[in-house]
């Protein structure tokens, strides 16, 4: 069986509702960053990186970054069509998911993760003064050019729809009004709908 091991919030659930689409039964294993676990040798001889998500197969093989492992999900359920076989809709579907990982995760990142660019504490407060202006520019080409419809992919499900779910969840802590941006809310309304967003919801993992 599959094992994943996540934080409650952080962008691991994407990876955790993908499953859950996909039908592939996993053990779930939190990683409790309030203790800051991930830094601890027994969690880096799973994941380096310190990071999550990280996703154990049965043959002891890890696997990390989340869009890797979106993917990998996706090729062992086919049946789930979670990617488009239109070679443009494809490409799409992961310039979606490349933006998100590149761009909107990373000015996230700059509220609480200075530390990744930088040593001085005044150099951490301004980039976290600056959050609620950067993500907000984010949230605007998100709703000016990449949600389509009601789905990155306009109408059709795809593994960018969970990538861009957990993100969107981040954006009121990041101080951007979700009611601002209409086409995100309604997104957002929609998967909350989703049986595998109600299960991880049940979860306590989002």
């Amino acid at each position: 069986m599959l094992k994943l091991y996540y934080a409650p919030g952080t962008i691991s659930i994407a990876v955790a509702i993908t499953l859950e689409e996909a039908g592939l039964p996993y053990d779930a294993v939190k990683v409790d960053f309030r203790s800051a676990e991930q830094t601890l040798p027994d969690y880096l001889a799973i994941n380096a990186k310190g990071r999550v998500p990280a996703l154990v197969l049965q043959d002891g093989t890890v696997l990390t970054e989340t869009g890797a492992l979106l993917e990998y999900i996706a090729a062992l359920a086919p049946a789930a069509e979670l990617i488009p076989a239109d070679p443009t809709q494809a490409a799409q579907m992961r310039s979606a998911m490349y933006y998100l990982a590149s761009t909107m995760h990373v000015a996230h990142a700059h509220k609480m993760r200075g530390s990744r660019w930088a040593k001085q504490q005044s150099s951490f407060e301004d980039m976290a003064a600056m959050v609620p202006q950067t993500v907000a520019a984010c949230a605007t080409h998100v709703e000016t050019h990449l949600l389509r419809g009601t789905s990155v992919l306009g109408q059709d499900f795809s593994i960018a729809d969970p990538y861009l779910f957990v993100i969107c969840n981040w954006l009121e802590g990041d101080g951007v009004n979700v009611g601002d941006y209409p086409k995100i809310q309604k997104f957002m309304t929609e998967m909350e709908t989703r049986k595998s967003v109600k299960n991880i919801r049940e979860k306590a993992m989002l």
